[in-house]
């Protein structure tokens, strides 16, 4: 072959394409749709491109993230080799030097201070398997109470409720394609058109078959724009709401007289405390008239079926524990609950919001959502992981209170997975604060994230399409991630990690996994006869069925897709109504004054995820909002001498932000809303009191009383 045909023959190679396909899930929300990455790669060059899958849950269907997803996974600022601080700056090390420093500094901290002086922070968008290890680490790698995670202030309120009302914490109590069928739904602060925009055709069906809907929720939103009978009510006054419908479904008879006397205590207790509710007075609190309140009631009460759903919009208070268990008991009086398309959801946010807190990340929790305060509880686990039950620590406290004890100085360590907390926690100023005073910090990150930078050592992760895992999506139906792409630089596996550190630590006999299956397959026995039973859930189950529900006590058992049909999974089998005389409680929640006459209320955009840490890399994605902005509405703003397209400055007892005014009539003349995707000045959560449910420790996001007045340059 002469030196042209060679060349010819090498362009002609180089020309070629090669194709590589993913299977995998979305990373971001709940729905967790399946999808095919595609990666063509031509003379050195590789393109993407996305296409979804058909699957039980969301049947081919992606959203705008979904579909750009994989830019993060790919994307060059992705760290690649671990990191150490030296004199302030980081500088690309070895595993094993990281991980020298790592057994350096922890040995250090516990020796001098104790076990509990290393704290745990882990995300709800790890698999189950990392969420189990999680939580197996810090008790028996490290020995230490202080463990808990992001989705405290996701799911808590509804989680918190949904135990004690049914026994049980599920997404939803039904499959989700039962919404199509139900002739009444209540969204009651949630925005899935926006932040779930796959489970909309859901609600699309259901109004073609004749539902009614009702959306609660202070602003207009795409998902407002489909109810029949949008509720805008106050920011904060959703408990209130709830009880007012309560008393309009009693007044009106739409009682289930024969359900609630057999299978519900603290009916008649109930009746008494709704007997002196004042209707004209109370709807006049909350911004809405009785006759909507009145029409709400009446259209739920007298549906042949009905479902609540709610989410962060009524989860997120300072007695967010209270408001679920309000709307529950509208299920509860209605008899609409184990019924075929009828039932409750809670609208899950981090794509594993649900199975990261059944399994043991959470300051209180062991696995299969097992009590860390109940003795023979703690039994079984100890037994599981091969340890004495003496040996495993107390409850420790929620993921804000942690970051208290870190300002305090109580907590002087903390190893940080999948989360980024000076974003998503509020008080965010006191956080900063925390992070500093830190003796020494591990991060486990994909990107130098606002948190990762406060970090001594940051420790590379795989992504999404690199990491296989379980993950347990809104309906409670367990599924299977596949992960083939190869891990980008020297980065490792979550659970790889957290192995690899309880090595070093000299508690690697615990920790010997050769794969993510291996780790499930211990949680599936450490879940075994607790509520959430994976023990019947397999990978080979899971490529075959395309998912599997828990509760799947056997291999033989189909797991369970319509909840307590039959009995709540209480102790006596009956579901607990609530009534406020049955825990009064004050409830410390922020109020206008002069110095801050607005409210403000946070929440997600369609193009962002969370703190933005993946979305903010999507080209796509920031091309279509670069940036955070605020809700005016238009008479708020001439009162206060802001406009469109202009910073402005909002100001609370915690902090200021500045943002970008936005003109909208959407939102109550007396409400600002604003995205909490982003950090810096942007950081909304500054504005955001650490002021906590007594139940849940759910932090009030969504509700603060702020300032509003132009931005003035220096």
């Amino acid at each position: 072959m002469n030196d042209n045909m060679l060349a010819s023959f090498r362009e002609r190679q180089q020309s070629a394409a090669t194709e590589t396909v993913y299977e995998t899930q979305c990373p971001f929300c709940s729905m967790q749709c399946k999808k095919k990455v595609i990666e063509e790669k031509r003379a050195g060059r590789a393109k993407y491109r996305t296409i979804g899958m058909d699957n039980p849950t969301t049947k081919g269907r992606l959203c705008v993230k979904g579909k750009n997803a994989y830019q993060h996974a790919v994307h060059k600022d992705r760290i690649t080799a671990p990191l150490i601080k030296y004199n302030g700056e980081f500088h690309k090390s070895s595993w094993e030097d990281a991980l020298a420093v790592i057994k350096q500094n922890i040995q250090h901290l516990q020796t001098e201070h104790g076990s509990d002086a290393i704290s745990v922070y882990g995300g709800g968008s790890l698999t189950n398997e990392e969420a189990y290890l999680l939580g197996k680490f810090a008790r028996v790698g490290l020995g230490t109470k202080y463990v808990d995670y992001n989705g405290r202030f996701c799911m808590s309120s509804a989680a918190s409720a949904g135990t004690k009302a049914f026994g049980l914490d599920r997404g939803l109590t039904n499959r989700i394609d039962q919404i199509a069928d139900s002739k009444c739904i209540i969204l009651a602060g949630t925005n899935v058109a926006e932040c779930q925009p796959t489970f909309v055709p859901y609600l699309e069906e259901a109004k073609q078959n004749g539902s009614f809907i009702i959306v609660i929720d202070p602003r207009e939103t795409d998902t407002s724009a489909m109810a029949d009978l949008h509720l805008k009510i106050k920011p904060g006054h959703d408990k209130t709401l709830g009880r007012l419908l309560e008393k309009f479904i009693v007044q009106d008879h739409f009682v289930d007289n024969t359900f609630c006397r057999e299978r519900t205590n603290g009916y008649e207790e109930l009746l008494e405390e709704l007997d002196v509710l004042q209707p004209e007075e109370l709807c006049k609190e909350i911004g809405l008239t009785v006759q909507d309140v009145h029409e709400a009631a009446y259209r739920f009460g007298s549906a042949a079926s009905g479902m609540i759903f709610t989410a962060r919009g009524v989860e997120q208070q300072t007695d967010g524990h209270e408001t679920v268990r309000h709307f529950l008991n509208l299920l509860l009086l209605t008899g609409k609950i184990g019924k075929y398309a009828s039932g409750y959801g809670a609208i899950t946010g981090q794509a594993n919001g649900q199975g990261g807190r059944e399994h043991g990340q959470k300051a209180d929790q062991l696995p299969g959502y097992r009590s860390i305060e109940n003795p023979e509880h703690r039994r079984y686990i100890a037994d599981v992981w091969g340890v004495e039950e003496s040996s495993l620590p107390e409850k420790g406290v929620s993921a804000y209170e942690m970051m208290e004890r870190i300002e305090e100085e109580e907590i002087k360590g903390l190893i940080l997975v999948g989360s980024n907390p000076v974003i998503s926690n509020p008080n965010a100023n006191l956080v900063d604060k925390a992070l500093s005073s830190l003796s020494f910090m591990v991060a486990a990150e994909m990107f130098m994230t606002e948190s990762a930078a406060y970090a001594d050592v940051i420790l590379p992760t795989t992504s999404y399409l690199e990491n296989e895992g379980t993950l347990t999506n809104m309906e409670g139906r367990v599924t299977l991630r596949e992960a083939s792409r190869p891990p980008s630089g020297q980065s490792k596996h979550d659970w790889q990690i957290i192995s690899e550190i309880a090595a070093v630590l000299g508690k690697g006999d615990f920790f010997s996994y050769d794969s993510a299956e291996s780790i499930f397959n211990e949680l599936r026995l450490a879940s075994r006869g607790g509520k959430a039973d994976y023990y019947g859930i397999s990978y080979d189950r899971i490529r075959r069925e395309s998912g599997v529900f828990w509760p799947c006590p056997s291999e033989e058992s189909e797991g369970e897709t319509t909840l307590f049909s039959q009995h709540f999974a209480t102790d006596n089998g009956k579901a607990y109504f609530y009534y406020d005389g049955a825990a009064s409680r004050e409830t410390k929640k922020e109020c206008t004054s002069e110095a801050y006459p607005l409210f403000i209320t946070t929440g997600r955009t369609m193009n962002h995820y969370l703190t933005g840490e993946q979305t903010q890399r999507s080209s796509r994605l920031i091309a279509r909002e670069f940036e955070s902005f605020v809700y005016v509405h238009p008479e708020t703003a001439s009162s206060y001498g802001v406009r469109s397209g202009e910073l402005v400055v909002l100001a609370s007892k915690q902090g200021e932000t500045t943002l970008r005014c936005s003109i909208s009539e959407k939102i109550r003349t007396d409400t600002l809303f604003a995205p909490m995707h982003w950090g810096g000045t942007q950081n909304i959560n500054k504005l955001i009191a650490g002021d906590l449910d007594p139940i849940c420790r759910m932090p009030g996001f969504k509700r603060a009383a702020v300032s509003l007045r132009p931005y003035k340059s220096e």
